[in-house]
This record gives structure tokens, C-alpha cells and sequence, in this order.
């Protein structure tokens, strides 16, 4: 076998090119990548798992565990393979600068403004729910912790509680990348840690079986009540706001790492909702309830449940806002295509520049949050903050406006904005298209003279069916949105999801 050596000029240096110049980017760029690969799924897996996994039971006992494991499995495939059409189409961008406005630039340009006002109002909306979560939730946490709580008015007062929990998150709203809150998002999980042991300790004990309903397997229990359930699992795994933040921010960015934090962290969403589906179901059967925790016996321990699901959707918070922000920047920036041609038009120019970079160029600007100045930072922040805070202050319940803002900004952002982005964009005639493969072409060649027979080349017919499956997910999308709208306008009923 023969042994390579760094001699300049040696057969063995020259081809290796193409290995020193994929690696290099990183090298120019790591101000643009500094997140781990774990930190990037602890994230993910935190933006995806919120107080909608308490709903899943309820949803089960509609569909029956047959149908529910299969829609829950089949949901998070699909909210998979957007993630995945994100992270093909951060490709086609400056390494450090992707983003839907950026991706909207050279494909729908003048669209920009509505995917961003769409992806800011969902994630405001969400944001505020969280808030009114933990409203609702504390003066209960408090009386089980303590039973003369109500004897201090304010111990049970909902505001009040609003009011402290704003005080810690605040300071987490005003970080700009989202890596710093990774060990924030390892607290939530660990909160999502002991609801799960919680449904399943119960489970395996039986003490809930002298209460407990029938038990569908096969049969479900109408069209009805399916399609009211069918959103809540849908939108349980929406977490694509924050995946073009993770892809600028993690150390390496290779295909092969990017596709795994997406896997992972969609299939360990999958895990905690099969398992909690499953058990709680059998634990009340037919009479379970949109949260399950509440259908337990009070006790400590289900007290100290409901005190997760404070820390949860608190923690959870920052991570609303931080898209939120980006997505209102964007659009406070935008102007129709024909304001600047000069630079708006030009292939050749940076997303922050208002057009993106093929990948190979050196980035001239870090993430979107990184390129707002302090001064205006600060202030788009601030109005989100304290925005969400009024009217989690006044509107007790947003169930309705979460449904309606559910089941059109999650859906574009989840299927139909990667399906159509990676669709319009990796057209065989698209210019952006042509040079990134002519890039790949070259770096396969300089891999098979380094390394032959040990590369992973695509198949020819790979990227055809890829670009047609990514416009089946975004036709996909508009289904379930008709879907979604459809079942709130003609079958509204109690939420699934309430807490």
C-alpha cells in the first residue's frame, strides 16, 4: 500500500486538493462554525419536543394504536425529509448565511416578504402559547407544593407568574446564536425525561387500570376525531425555523454530519411520542384526557410533572424567539426585486448582500442574527419580548389563533418552502444548479485520485427523483394545510392539545 506524504509537490499532496479545499472553508469560517454536533441535536430535539407531546395519547385514543403509530412514524419522515431539502438547498448559499430569505432570493424573490412574516408570526404565536402555559400551569404547581397557597393571592395569580418567568427568559431572548442555549435545551429535555418516566412508571405499576377505558388496537374511533388529532401530531415535530441556524452554526457541515442531526433528532422525537402514545393510552384507554398528566391522582409527583412542563416551555421560549427575530429583520429589510437590481439580481453577490454565494467562496458575513447591528438587535428583540409578554398578560387562551397560525405557518415551513425551494432550485436550467454541480464534479474527481473506490458518489438518477419527491412534500404541504383549516373551521371542537 502505498504511504502519502505532505512534500510539497508530491502526487500524494496534489490529490489531496480537493480534500484541503473542502476542509479549508471550515478552517476560513469558524466564526460561522462552532457548534458540536451534540449541542446541534440537543436543540433540535428541544425546538421539536414541547408540551404537545402530553396530547399524544389523546390523539392514539382517536386513531387507535395501529393507525397512531403509523401516522406518527409517517409525520416524522416527513418532517424529516423537509429537514433534509434544507440542508441540500443551504448548499446552494454562503456557508454561515442560510436562511429562507436567503433561499427566497433566488428563487421567489418577491415572495420573501411573505415566508418570513409567515415563519415570524407562527413562531411569535407559539412563543406567546408557552407563556400563557406557564400562566395556567404555575398557581396549580404552587397549591400542590403547597396547600394554604391560596391564603397569598398573588402566590396563585397567573400574571405574576407570567410576569417572573419573563425575568429568566429574557436574558436568554437576547443571545444570538443559537448554540448558547444548548445546556438550556438539556434542562428541558431532562424536564421531557421525567414526564416520560412519569406515563410510563404509572403505566407499568396499573394503578390507573380500575379507571380505565376501552382499548382501540385496529378500529378507530371516526373521520372526526382522526382529523382533529391528525394536526396535533403533524405540528408536533415543526422545528425547521431554527435548521438553517443549526446548519450555520455547526463545526462541520458536511452532508453526511447535517443529515444526522436531522435524523436524530426527528427519531428521538419519534421515540418519546411512540412511547408515550402507547403507554398513556393504555393507561386510561378511551378516557384519556388532551394532557395526560392531569389525569393522574395530585401527588408530588405529578405536581413536580407540572413543574417540568413550566421548565420545558420556558426554556423553550428563546428558542422561538430567535427565528422569530431573524424572519422580522428580513422582512423590515426587504424590497421588491426591481428596488436594486444592481445588486439584488447579481448571482454573484452574498446573501447579505441580498444574493447568495455558491459554496467554495469565502463567506464575507456570519449567520443572520450576526449581521444585525447592536442598536437594532436590541430593539427587534426588546418589541418581540415585550409584545409576547402584553398579550400573554391579556388573551388567556390562543387556541384558536394557534390553530388557525398552526396549520398554515407550520406547514409552510415544515413541507411546502423546502419543497419548493430545492425544486426550483436544482433545476437542471437553474445557473445555481449548474456551478455547484460542475463544483462537485471537480472535488469527486480529486477524491478518486486520492481515494479510489472509497468515495460515495450519488447515482445519476438520484437527484431527478430527489427534485421530484421534493415537489410531491411541498404538494404534501398544501393538502394538510387545506386539511388543517379545514377541520378547525367545520369541526371545531375542544383542543387536543390543551394543557
Amino acid at each position: 500500500m502505498a504511504t502519502y506524504s505532505a512534500i510539497p509537490g508530491s502526487s500524494a499532496a496534489d490529490s489531496s486538493r480537493g480534500r484541503r479545499r473542502r476542509s479549508s472553508r471550515l478552517k476560513d469560517l469558524n466564526f460561522a462554525g462552532q457548534a458540536s454536533w451534540i449541542s446541534s441535536n440537543i436543540n433540535l430535539v428541544n425546538t421539536i419536543i414541547g408540551a404537545g407531546t402530553l396530547a399524544m395519547p389523546s390523539a392514539m385514543s382517536h386513531m387507535g394504536i395501529m393507525l397512531g403509530i403509523f401516522v406518527i412514524v409517517w409525520s416524522g419522515m416527513t418532517a424529516a425529509f423537509g429537514l433534509y431539502l434544507q440542508s441540500r438547498c443551504a448548499r446552494y448559499l454562503d456557508r454561515g448565511n442560510a436562511s429562507f430569505f436567503a433561499l427566497s432570493q433566488i428563487t421567489y424573490p418577491n415572495a420573501a416578504v411573505i415566508f418570513d412574516a409567515a415563519i415570524a408570526i407562527k413562531c411569535f404565536g407559539v412563543g406567546v402559547s408557552y407563556l400563557i402555559i406557564i400562566g395556567d400551569l404555575m398557581p396549580g404547581v404552587v397549591r400542590g407544593f403547597n396547600e394554604a397557597a391560596d391564603a397569598t393571592p398573588f402566590l396563585v395569580d397567573r400574571q405574576f407568574w407570567v410576569t417572573v418567568f419573563m425575568l429568566v427568559v429574557i436574558p436568554l431572548s437576547f443571545l444570538r446564536r443559537l448554540d448558547s442555549l444548548k445546556y438550556t435545551s438539556m434542562v428541558a429535555l431532562v424536564s421531557i425525561g421525567y414526564l416520560v418516566i412519569l406515563v410510563v412508571y404509572h403505566f407499568v405499576k396499573g394503578d390507573t387500570m380500575a379507571d380505565r377505558g376501552e382499548i382501540r388496537v385496529i378500529q378507530w374511533g371516526g373521520l372526526v376525531p382522526t382529523l382533529q388529532s391528525f394536526p396535533v401530531i403533524v405540528f408536533a415535530y415543526t422545528c425547521h425555523q431554527n435548521m438553517f441556524s443549526i446548519l450555520n452554526e455547526i463545526q462541520d457541515n458536511s452532508h453526511r454530519r447535517t443529515t444526522g442531526v436531522a435524523i436524530a433528532s426527528i427519531g428521538s422525537a419519534a421515540s418519546v411520542y411512540i412511547l408515550v402514545a402507547i403507554t398513556g393510552y393504555l393507561s386510561f384507554g378511551n378516557n384519556v384526557a388532551g394532557n395526560i398528566v392531569a389525569m393522574y391522582v395530585p401527588s408530588i409527583a405529578s405536581t413536580i410533572a407540572k413543574a417540568a412542563i413550566v421548565i420545558l416551555v420556558m426554556f423553550s421560549y428563546p428558542l422561538q424567539v430567535h427565528p422569530c427575530r431573524a424572519s422580522v429583520d428580513a422582512v423590515l429589510k426587504w424590497r421588491p426585486s426591481g428596488f436594486n437590481k444592481g445588486a439584488r439580481n447579481s448571482p454573484n453577490t452574498s446573501p447579505a448582500r441580498s444574493a447568495p454565494l455558491l459554496p467554495g467562496a469565502v463567506a464575507q458575513s456570519p449567520a443572520r442574527n450576526d449581521t444585525i447591528s447592536e442598536l437594532r438587535f436590541a430593539i427587534i428583540t426588546t418589541v418581540i419580548v415585550v409584545l409576547s409578554y402584553t398579550a400573554a398578560m391579556t388573551v388567556e387562551s390562543l387556541d384558536k389563533v394557534l390553530a388557525y397560525v398552526g396549520s398554515t405557518g407550520s406547514t409552510s415551513i415544515s413541507f411546502i418552502l423546502p419543497g419548493l425551494f430545492y425544486y426550483k432550485i436544482s433545476a437542471p436550467e437553474s445557473i445555481h444548479h449548474q456551478r455547484l454541480t460542475k463544483e462537485d464534479d471537480e472535488e469527486e474527481r480529486d477524491d478518486d485520485e486520492s481515494f479510489s473506490g472509497e468515495t460515495s458518489r450519488e447515482p445519476k438518477y438520484f437527484k431527478p427523483i430527489l427534485r421530484k419527491l421534493s415537489l410531491a412534500l411541498a404538494i404534501y404541504g398544501g393538502f394538510i394545510m387545506i386539511l388543517c383549516l379545514g377541520t378547525n373551521l367545520f369541526f371545531a371542537g375542544e383542543p387536543a392539545h390543551k394543557v
